[in-house]
């Protein structure tokens, strides 16, 4: 990944996991590290620095 995206590590996700849904209802769910990665990067950059 390039130095401009933020990658939650490990430890902290593995702390997060069981916090997180685990029943799998309608739309299937998606890369749950990967989505709470970009919610991190957008809290900590804000918008202009996040690239699809």
């Amino acid at each position: 990944m390039s130095e401009h995206h933020f990658w939650l590590s490990d430890d902290p996700f593995n702390r997060l996991k069981p916090l997180l849904p685990n029943k799998g209802r309608g739309v299937p769910r998606g890369d749950d590290r990967k989505v709470i990665s970009g919610i991190i990067h957008v809290i900590r950059y804000g918008l202009e620095h996040f690239r699809i």
